[in-house]
C-alpha cells in the first residue's frame, strides 16, 4: 500500500515546519527582552504588521501569536541562544509562507501549542471573573484578536501589559467622542504612531533567558506572599498615619493642657459653706398644713428663691459695690484665662462669677450649699459671708411680703363686714322710726287679745240675758241691763276689729312695717354673725403669719481655706485628654462615614 511512504514523508514535513516555528519564535523570545517601555510596544506592532502581511486570512490568530514578540513559555525557550539561531531564524521565516507549510489549516504549528500552554499555566493561576473581564476590556482596547479571556491575559502579556494595574483599568474610561460607537481601527487620527520595525540589538547586551522554571503553586505563594508584605506594610503606615493624627489632636492638646494646669494656672482657693432657710414653730396647726410644718417640703420654694437670688447679675453687683469681685479678678498676677480684663463688661464680669460661685441645693435634706473661689483665702471667706448675708435679708423680705399680704387681706375683710352691720342697724332703726311704733308686732298681738277678752265677755253676757229670759217673770231691770252690756260689748269689739283692719292695710300699715323691721332685723343678725366670723379670720390670720416667718440659719460658716482647691491638674488634664479623644473620634467617624458615602 502507498498511505505508509505518504505518511513518512507527511511526518518530515511535519517536523521541519515545528522546528522552523521553534526557531522562528526563539530569535524573537531572545531579542524580545531587552526592549523596554514604548519601544517593546512599537516592536509588537511592527511584528504584528509583518505577520499580517505574510500570513494567510485562515490561519489569522495563529500567525498573530508567532508575530507578537516577547518570550514563550515552554522547554523551548531555554534553547533560544546559540550557534544555529540564524539557520532557525530563517527556517522560521519560510515556515510562515503557506506555500512551505502544507495542509495549514489541519495541523498545530509550535506557537499554537506554546499558546495552549501558556492558556493552561494561566488557569491554573486561579485569576478571578472580575480579572477575566478586565483582561477582555483591556484587550478590545488595545485591538488584540482574543479568542476568550484567558487568550486575552496571555496576547497582553506577550504585548508586555499587565491588565491588573490600577492604571490600566482607568484607561479604560474613554473620551465622550470614541464612545459613538466607530471603532478604533476606522476612526481618524492626527497624531496615530507610524509602523516601524524592530530594532537590532548587540549580541553582547542580550540577556540571556533564565533557566530556572517555577511551578504555578510557587508562583501563587510569591504572589500571596508579596501581598502580604504589601498589606503589612500598608498597615503599618496607616498606624504610623494614626499615631501621627493622636499626636496632633489628642496627645498633644492634653500636653498642653497639662502645662497649663501644672504650671501657668492661678491656684483658687474655696470657701464652702451650708445654710437652712427654716420657718417659725407652728403647734397649733392642723390638718395637711400641720403634716408639712417644720420639714424641707415647706420652705423648698424659698430655698430654690434664694438659690436663684445668689446666681443672679443682682447679687454680683451688689458684691462688687461691697466687696470689689471686679477688682479682685481684675489683679495683674491673676494668669490670662481666669483674669478679668479691667474694662470688661457686667456679662462679662458675670460669667467669671458663675465659675467661681457655685450654689446647690439639695431638696432631700432642704440645705443649700455655697461654694466661693478666690485667689485668697480670705478674700473667699468674704465673699461667702457676703452672700450669705444677702440670702439672709432676700429670706425676710420674702417672708415678710407673705406675712402683709395675708393680714391685709383679712383686716380688709373686717372692715368691710363692719361697715355692712352698721348699714344694717341705720336701715332697722330707720324703720321704727318712720311708723311711730317701736314693736308693731306687740300692738297687733295687743288688740288681737283686747278683741278676744271682750269677746268672752259678750258671750257671758249673752248667756246671763238668756237665763233671765227662761224665767216666768224676769227682773226687767236686770234684762235690760244685760242687753246694754252686749251692745256695749259688741260695739267695742267692732272698733277694735276696725282698728285691726285699719293695722293691716296699707303701705304703712303695721304689717307693712312690721315684715320690714323684721327683715332689717335679720339683715343685722347676718352682718353680726359676719363681723365675728371676720374678727376670727382676722385673729387667725395673724397667728397663721406669726408661725409663717422665715429665717435663715448657717449651719457650716465659711472658714478661710489653707490650701489651693483649683485647679485639680490631674483630674482636669485627664478630663481634657477624654474631651480631646471623643472630639476627635467623633470627627474621624464623620470623616469615614462621609468618605464612604462620597466613593459608593
Amino acid at each position: 500500500m502507498t498511505t505508509k511512504p505518504k505518511a513518512k514523508k507527511f511526518r518530515i514535513r511535519r517536523s521541519a515546519t515545528a522546528a522552523a516555528e521553534q526557531g522562528d519564535a526563539r530569535p524573537d523570545a531572545a531579542t524580545a527582552r531587552p526592549v523596554p517601555g514604548p519601544d517593546r510596544a512599537e516592536f509588537a506592532q511592527a511584528g504584528a504588521a509583518q505577520s499580517d502581511q505574510a500570513a494567510p486570512r485562515a490561519g489569522n490568530a495563529a500567525a498573530r501569536d508567532q508575530a507578537a514578540p516577547g518570550p514563550q513559555p515552554g522547554p523551548t525557550s531555554a534553547s533560544a541562544t546559540g550557534p544555529d539561531a540564524g539557520a532557525r531564524s530563517a527556517a522560521g521565516t519560510n515556515a510562515a509562507d503557506p506555500a512551505a507549510t502544507p495542509r495549514s489549516g489541519q495541523l498545530s504549528s509550535a506557537a499554537e501549542t506554546a499558546a495552549s500552554t501558556d492558556i493552561d499555566a494561566i488557569k491554573q493561576e486561579g485569576l478571578t471573573g472580575r480579572q477575566l473581564r478586565l483582561a477582555r476590556r483591556v484587550a478590545q482596547k488595545h485591538d488584540l484578536p482574543a479568542t476568550s479571556d484567558y487568550d486575552a491575559v496571555r496576547l497582553l502579556r506577550l504585548r508586555g501589559i499587565d491588565p491588573f494595574k490600577r492604571a490600566n483599568m482607568l484607561e479604560l474610561v474613554v473620551p465622550e467622542g470614541q464612545k459613538s460607537g466607530v471603532p478604533a481601527k476606522t476612526a481618524p487620527s492626527d497624531t496615530a504612531k507610524p509602523q516601524t520595525l524592530p530594532q537590532t540589538v548587540p549580541a553582547g547586551d542580550r540577556p540571556v533567558p533564565s533557566t530556572e522554571t517555577l511551578s504555578p503553586a510557587e508562583r501563587r505563594n510569591r504572589e500571596i506572599q508579596s501581598i502580604q508584605r504589601d498589606i503589612a506594610r500598608r498597615r503599618r503606615r496607616k498606624m504610623a498615619l494614626l499615631g501621627v493624627r493622636l499626636s496632633a489632636f489628642v496627645l498633644l492638646p492634653t500636653l498642653l493642657a497639662g502645662i497649663y494646669f501644672y504650671t501657668i494656672a492661678t491656684p483658687m482657693y474655696s470657701s464652702k459653706s451650708e445654710f437652712l432657710v427654716l420657718k417659725a414653730d407652728s403647734t397649733g396647726s392642723s390638718g395637711f398644713g400641720g403634716l408639712l410644718s417644720g420639714t424641707q417640703f415647706a420652705t423648698s420654694q424659698d430655698s430654690i428663691a434664694v438659690q436663684a437670688y445668689l446666681q443672679s447679675k443682682v447679687a454680683m453687683r451688689r458684691l462688687d459695690e461691697e466687696a470689689g469681685f471686679r477688682a479682685h479678678f481684675s489683679q495683674d498676677w491673676i494668669d490670662p484665662i481666669q483674669r478679668l480684663e479691667p474694662g470688661a463688661s457686667n456679662d462679662d464680669a458675670y460669667k467669671i462669677y458663675k465659675r467661681n460661685v457655685k450654689i446647690g441645693y439639695d431638696p432631700t435634706e432642704g440645705v443649700v450649699r455655697l461654694e466661693v473661689s478666690a485667689a485668697e483665702p480670705e478674700v473667699a471667706a468674704e465673699f461667702s459671708r457676703r452672700l450669705i448675708s444677702y440670702a439672709q435679708e432676700n429670706v425676710n423680705h420674702l417672708s415678710e411680703q407673705k406675712r402683709a399680704d395675708q393680714v391685709g387681706d383679712a383686716e380688709d375683710a373686717l372692715e368691710l363686714a363692719e361697715q355692712q352691720r352698721r348699714d344694717a342697724q341705720a336701715e332697722l332703726v330707720r324703720l321704727q322710726q318712720q311708723g311711730a311704733v317701736l314693736d308693731p308686732e306687740g300692738v297687733i298681738a295687743s288688740l288681737r287679745s283686747q278683741i278676744n277678752t271682750f269677746e268672752l265677755q259678750l258671750q257671758q253676757k249673752r248667756l246671763e240675758l238668756a237665763a233671765l229670759k227662761d224665767n216666768l217673770r224676769p227682773n226687767q231691770a236686770k234684762v235690760e241691763g244685760t242687753a246694754a252690756d252686749i251692745k256695749r260689748l259688741e260695739t267695742l269689739i267692732f272698733e277694735l276689729n276696725e282698728r285691726m283692719t285699719d293695722a293691716s292695710q296699707g303701705e304703712n300699715s303695721l304689717a307693712s312695717l312690721s315684715v320690714k323691721i323684721q327683715m332689717a332685723q335679720a339683715d343685722l343678725a347676718t352682718r353680726d354673725m359676719m363681723l365675728q366670723s371676720a374678727l376670727q379670720q382676722v385673729e387667725q390670720t395673724r397667728m397663721e403669719a406669726n408661725r409663717q416667718v422665715r429665717y435663715l440659719t448657717t449651719a457650716v460658716e465659711p472658714v478661710p481655706a489653707d490650701t489651693p482647691s483649683y485647679p485639680r491638674k490631674f483630674e482636669n488634664t485627664i478630663l481634657a485628654f477624654l474631651i480631646f479623644s471623643g472630639i476627635y473620634l467623633m470627627c474621624a467617624l464623620t470623616a469615614s462615614i462621609l468618605r464612604e458615602q462620597v466613593s459608593s
